[in-house]
């Protein structure tokens, strides 16, 4: 698989907290933002009806309840920003720096879309407010005019978009002053109030909740920040707890200043409360402005910092681009314009709210992830100024799954689907970051659990040919790196191994060839380990990693190695076998037909003498090069040689019930020998075969004798002419006839 080359960013990834000195403050960059988003609309148009609902304790459960979910994302969004550099994408780029790229661009990008579409949603509500104030206009063209005015203001920059956000800020300070400095209901107000229909807690709930959803519109201005890791808790912070101060006592304000029919049908019954109804009003707009603004602002950052770090096809690079010393994104601010106008447009936007909804509480739940595993690994790189228990991170993730599935379960199937197709093409693409990410320490914890755990025993059930494939270069000998990648089936550990036998090998060098193999296997689709060591010769260095490679229990137990053509050699080689089987290792040696290579894959022979020993072995690995994708449709065909026609019916009996036990789908071929020699019988059977299993002879355990050598150069020679052959040495200290039960 092509590995697509990252663009870096402006800056390392490196680079200390460092402060930027024309950068926003906490108070204008973080809690302005932040706040106008949690004090919208839901608090004017519907917190009266959540009171009607379930009255005023019900209402400070629900207020507290939310806004603890929101505060714990908001621990985790403290531990995060005061561990690093928090740049331009700030939701997206926290992620992707400690979940990795794959997951930051899954959440990312319906991050941006919902984000974008927001702006349409808080346009098109600003635009029926004012339309129910002034009849006489247009509610389409008062969204459309609307939205381009909040993106022509984000466009002349950040700053002034944050200064506009001051006036709005006060708008809504002056309707919340008029509402508290309110008198109750008139009886004839109350009066012409008409019944309605209660709604249950978790219901009311539902619509509740986005009001303190908040808190990510001064994240996502982090590139704009002064000092990001000190803004971002602190900002965010004091939000939510104006937030939650604001909630808790307006409720008490409701409840005795207007009957519950009153709450329940009337949304702007706060008008009717204020001491200047207008004010109340001038909040719904201010409240409607500032969101839009704040996801105007918000989202072309996203989508700005998705297509820097190359998550973004690479024709849509050019969003990257910022302009002026503020770096704004004027090219993303555009296309964000442009999709939201088309919202605006259609006017209809109730179907797919709730997975907007659903988008922003995905991006809250996996920051409390990120910052849950971030703490419970206590890896030395993650060293935030913020701590946070790993336990209140997860209770926040699991708070967000909650309130997902509470306000519309469907909505939740649809964004939790979207996340992972994206998640899916990002991976496939196969990104390459300059920066590490949390899931290596992950599998690290893993991987160190598994390994203590792991038996030293021998367990037949859950045996695997772990294989260490002595393939030298491995465009020269890929022969012996497919037949290895059919027998593992990418489930067991393959690793392929070079010598280097150059005399003072560089680290650099070795490491090279390392990374160029590794890129070589991904490319050819195999999934293997690779180890590289320097060596006096190719048979000490392959003796050397049987030694010493492996790791506690995990180690190969099967050798893979290519046959010797050199006489030359073949006592070293022989003698290298022997080392093989010393250490318990299986051995696979296999002797290629250069010019058939693996012929049609159609047909696999093993030479039978039981199910101990070789035997076993050897069914096991035709039964695994049969059921690979390469091999699929293959037959093996179990071959046994017996002295008379008396003996076959009895063997095609034994065989037959040993077929059916093992459950391989071998095809039976009894061969009566009649006093032929086995080498004929062979090359007579095996010729139209596409690989042939043969079982190797244990070596004579005296390494001062040479048997073995004179045994191996007569077999080779009895083979020559035959389709590529298998020779299998069983080594290992397991009853494979278990493992085929």
């Amino acid at each position: 698989m092509l590995k697509l080359p990252l663009r870096r960013r402006r800056a390392d990834e490196a680079t200390v907290l460092s402060a930027r000195p024309d950068g926003l403050s906490t108070f204008g960059g973080v809690f302005t933002p932040s706040i106008l988003t949690i004090l919208g609309v839901i608090m004017y148009l519907r917190f009266g009806w959540v009171v009607g609902n379930v009255g005023l304790w019900g209402t400070l459960a629900i207020v507290t309840l939310s806004t603890a979910i929101t505060f714990l994302t908001a621990l985790s969004i403290a531990a995060i920003a005061t561990d690093q550099r928090v740049r331009t994408g700030g939701a997206y780029y926290m992620i992707s720096r400690s979940l990795g790229i794959e997951t930051g661009g899954a959440v990312g990008i319906p991050l941006y879309l919902a984000q974008a579409l927001s702006i349409a949603l808080y346009t098109i509500g600003f635009a029926e407010s004012v339309v129910r104030a002034f009849p006489g206009l247009d509610e389409k063209a008062v969204g459309l005019v609307t939205t381009v005015a909040v993106a022509v203001l984000a466009l002349v920059s950040a700053k002034v978009a944050i200064r506009a956000q001051y006036f709005i800020m006060a708008a809504i300070a002056l309707s919340l002053l008029s509402l508290y400095l309110g008198s109750p209901l008139e009886a004839a107000e109350v009066a012409a109030a008409a019944p309605a229909e209660r709604e249950g807690f978790w219901v009311v709930f539902a619509v509740f909740f986005p009001a303190v959803t908040g808190i990510m519109a001064g994240v996502n201005l982090s590139g704009d920040l002064r000092e990001p890791s000190r803004s971002i808790p602190r900002g965010t912070f004091a939000a939510v707890g104006a937030g939650y101060l604001i909630y808790m006592t307006l409720p008490v304000v409701l409840f005795f200043r207007a009957p519950t029919e009153a709450l329940l049908t009337d949304p702007l019954v706060m008008r009717r409360i204020a001491v200047w109804g207008d004010a109340i009003l001038l909040g719904v707009w201010g409240a409607t402005l500032s969101s839009a603004l704040g996801s105007i602002l918000g989202a072309p950052r996203v989508l700005q910092a998705l297509a820097r770090d190359g998550v973004l096809p690479e024709r849509l690079g050019w969003l990257g681009r910022g302009s002026g010393d503020d770096d704004t994104p004027r090219l993303g601010t555009g296309v964000t314009l442009a999709l939201a106008l088309l919202a605006v447009w259609f006017g209809d936007l109730n179907l797919i709210a709730p997975v907007l909804t659903m988008f922003f509480l995905t991006t809250y739940g996996v920051l409390n992830v990120s910052a849950a595993i971030e703490r419970l690994l206590m890896s030395p790189s993650f060293r935030p100024t913020f701590r946070v228990h790993w336990a209140l991170s997860a209770l926040g993730f699991l708070g967000c799954l909650a309130v997902m599935l509470l306000i519309n379960w469907a909505a939740t199937v649809v964004a939790v689907l979207f996340v992972l197709a994206t998640y899916v093409w990002l991976e496939r693409r196969s990104l390459e970051t300059t920066w590490g990410d949390v899931r290596r320490g992950l599998w690290m914890a893993v991987t160190r659990a598994g390994l203590l755990r792991l038996r030293e025993e021998p367990d037949s059930k859950n045996w695997r040919p772990h294989l260490l494939v002595l393939s030298g270069a491995p465009t020269k000998r890929w022969h012996l790196i497919d037949l290895a990648s059919a027998i593992t089936h990418n489930r067991a550990l393959l690793t392929v191994s070079t010598v280097l036998t150059a005399p003072h090998v560089p680290a650099e060098r070795q490491q090279a060839l390392e990374a160029s193999i590794r890129e070589y296997l991904a490319r050819r689709a195999v999934q293997g380990l690779v180890r590289v060591i320097p060596a006096p010769n190719a048979f000490a260095g392959a003796e050397r990693l049987v030694d010493a490679y492996g790791m506690g229990a995990l180690t190969p137990n099967t050798v893979l190695l290519g046959d010797t053509q050199s006489p030359e050699h073949r006592a070293r080689y022989c003698a290298m076998i022997e080392h093989f089987y010393r250490t318990r290792r299986n051995v696979v040696i296999v002797r290629d037909d250069e010019d058939r290579g693996y012929g049609q894959r159609r047909r696999i022979d093993v030479w039978w003498g039981g199910l101990k020993g070789n035997g076993g072995l050897m069914l096991i690995l035709a039964y695994l090069v049969r059921s690979s994708l390469e091999w699929r449709g293959s037959r093996i065909h179990l071959k046994m040689v017996v002295p008379t026609p008396e003996a076959a019916a009895d063997a095609r009996e034994n065989l037959r019930a040993v077929v059916a036990a093992t459950r391989t789908g071998a095809v039976l071929d009894v061969i009566v020998g009649d006093g032929q020699p086995f080498e004929s019988l062979l090359r007579e059977n095996s010729a139209g075969a596409d690989l042939v299993f043969l079982g190797l002879a244990p070596p004579d355990a005296d390494p001062e004798t040479d048997d073995f050598e004179r045994y191996y150069a007569d077999l080779r020679a009895r083979t020559v002419g035959l389709p590529s052959t298998v020779y299998v040495l069983a080594a290992e200290e397991i009853a494979f006839s278990q493992v085929l039960a």
